[in-house]
């Protein structure tokens, strides 16, 4: 019934987007009982601006913000997700956009939510996106002086670095 009902507001949502944003919104879908609803990366602003202000939307609290790295998408290797909360309804949305490797300039969502600004510092620092706006785009988590994004799925799993690991005790 909670699923049903999920579906229900999903598409009332999904319906007000595709009259205001059309073809800008690619996709709407449940995603293991969760709404998710793909969006293009030109739009993204506009779009999270619609759903925090608009009085029939309500999705005023930004939950996370989160990178991800998918080799295997040519075109679209990069993908940015945002998890929204209409805390009156008690609602949650995720709204993603993908990018490829050579573009991954993304508006920043610091003049919607000030608390975007240590999570896109994070992604920034962890994946390499750019996020343009932003009031200071810097490393968060890792030193200065790494000239590489640790989350790309682009780096060996091991430290080619170290040399006091012996492999073999751990059944390689």
């Amino acid at each position: 019934m909670i699923a049903f009902l999920q579906i229900e507001w999903l598409e009332e949502v999904g319906t007000q987007l595709r009259e205001r944003f059309g073809e800008q919104v690619l996709a709407i879908e449940q995603a293991y009982d969760f709404p998710v609803i793909v969006v293009e990366k030109k739009a993204i602003l506009e779009v999270l601006g619609f759903l925090k202000n608009d009085p029939s939307m309500g999705y005023t609290f930004l939950t996370t913000l989160c990178g991800m790295h998918m080799p295997e998408h040519k075109g679209q290797e990069f993908a940015i997700v945002y998890q929204l909360h209409n805390m009156q309804l008690n609602r949650r949305l995720r709204i993603k956009i993908f990018m490829s490797e050579n573009d991954l300039n993304v508006p920043s969502a610091t003049s919607l939510w000030p608390t975007a600004n240590w999570m896109e510092r994070q992604e920034y620092d962890f994946f390499g996106f750019n996020f343009v706006g932003h009031p200071d785009l810097r490393r968060i988590l890792n030193m200065d002086e790494m000239n590489y994004h640790p989350m790309r799925k682009q780096y060996p799993l091991e430290d080619l670095g170290r040399h006091d690991k012996d492999d073999s005790m751990f059944g390689r």
